[in-house]
């Protein structure tokens, strides 16, 4: 196996075995609910809990991806990882089990940041936005994993030695990663970690705010995935049932191909870059979610409806060209800090769009709701397009 084989394969499996944590509490929640007491307000603060862990830990996070590198850094938080991911299984009641959650997010605060910045070492040119969406798009496996696979294993084993096998499986794909992940390829010379003080730690993040060209991709990242996110993690379940009467098996299906398409599109992103330039790629991509989206607020018919869900899904993979983006604005010494800064970003939105469409869908109904994301997305292509560019380095 050559060594960027090896690299692909330890970078698909922490980003893989991330999602699969991010999503893993959704099919388990009715067993959960029922032993540990957990409400539906419990249920919802379990993945408040990891992504508060992500937000928190992303600029302590870019700072050791600068100063130990991403074998390193990853190596080492495996071990809150699978501490999490087992305490989850040991969890005895609603509280036991959010701590749990947080921990295993602090765990898997790098797993992405840490694929982009060993692509930028790695690659360059297109080959760079080709191995970031190779990773991205294989690593929703772990997306896929957290549904019926986890609704099997757990009704075999229990939800507890499910989440007892997933941290086995997190401890073994640490060792993976420990045993191929490298920091520069073969033939690069070392790099010396910078002599910072705290001072210089402060000003270096001071001068990734700072960077020019970082607002435009912020004004769009903010809500490109969030958006995707929202309706594929949490809005789209209850509008195919209260809009259209759907059963579980019928949402099931519709799920399954909004799900699949996600990769699918991260896939076809580099053909498209190369076929229309970075620019005229996002802005033809958040364009077609942008219409389904007010395709959707007009009411559909059911399988139009599905369509343009799977639309979106597959259409928002643009998000992977603003994280190529964000990363060719910094420096080598400064990457770890800029796309931290950046996955910020995203994470902030995936925190808040899908709060923000609940109160629309609860005052005006769906249509409100999808209103509310094709404007939410209509304002952060304006700041993309009319925003301060940057000559990436």
């Amino acid at each position: 196996m050559t060594p960027s084989a090896r690299l692909l394969l330890a970078t698909v499996g922490m980003g893989g075995i991330s999602n699969f944590h991010r999503a893993a509490v959704g099919v388990v929640a009715p067993e959960l609910a029922a032993e540990l007491s957990m409400g539906p307000g419990a249920l919802g603060a379990a993945n408040a809990a990891f992504f508060g862990a992500l937000l928190l830990a992303q600029i302590p996070v870019g700072v050791a991806l600068d100063r130990w590198g991403p074998r390193r850094l990853v190596a080492a938080l495996t071990a809150p990882a699978v501490l999490g991911a087992a305490a989850q299984a040991l969890a005895w009641d609603a509280a036991s089990f959010l701590a749990a959650r947080f921990l295993l997010g602090l765990g898997c605060a790098a797993s992405f940041m840490a694929a982009v910045v060993l692509a930028g070492r790695w690659h360059r040119g297109g080959a760079l936005t080709r191995a970031i969406a190779i990773t991205f798009a294989w690593a929703q496996a772990g997306i896929l994993l957290a549904g019926a696979p986890l609704a099997v294993l757990s009704g075999t084993v229990g939800w507890r030695g499910a989440f007892a096998l997933s941290a086995a499986l997190t401890a073994a794909l640490g060792a993976l990663w420990w045993a191929f992940a490298r920091d520069d390829p073969p033939g690069a010379p070392p790099r010396p970690a910078p002599a910072e003080t705290l001072a210089d730690i402060l000003l270096g993040q001071l001068r990734v705010w700072r960077t020019p060209g970082l607002w435009r991709i912020l004004s769009l990242h903010t809500v490109a995935y969030a958006a995707m996110a929202t309706l594929l993690a949490l809005w789209a379940g209850p509008f195919l049932h209260d809009a259209h009467g759907l059963s579980p098996a019928g949402r099931g299906w519709v799920l399954l191909a909004m799900g699949a398409a996600v990769p699918l599109g991260q896939l076809l992103v580099p053909p498209l870059e190369r076929a229309l330039g970075r620019d005229r790629a996002v802005a033809a991509m958040c364009g077609a979610v942008i219409a389904a989206l007010l395709a959707l607020a007009a009411g559909p018919p059911l399988w139009l409806a599905a369509a343009l869900l799977t639309l979106v899904c597959g259409a928002s993979a643009y998000s992977v060209l603003l994280v190529t983006q964000g990363r060719l604005l910094f420096p080598d010494h400064m990457v770890g800090r800029g796309v931290t800064t950046v996955n910020l970003a995203q994470v902030v939105g995936s925190a808040a769009l899908p709060a923000l469409m609940g109160l629309a869908v609860g005052a005006a109904g769906y249509g409100a709701g999808f209103g509310l994301l094709a404007a939410a997305l209509a304002l952060g292509l304006w700041g993309y397009l009319t925003g301060t560019d940057a000559s990436p380095r």
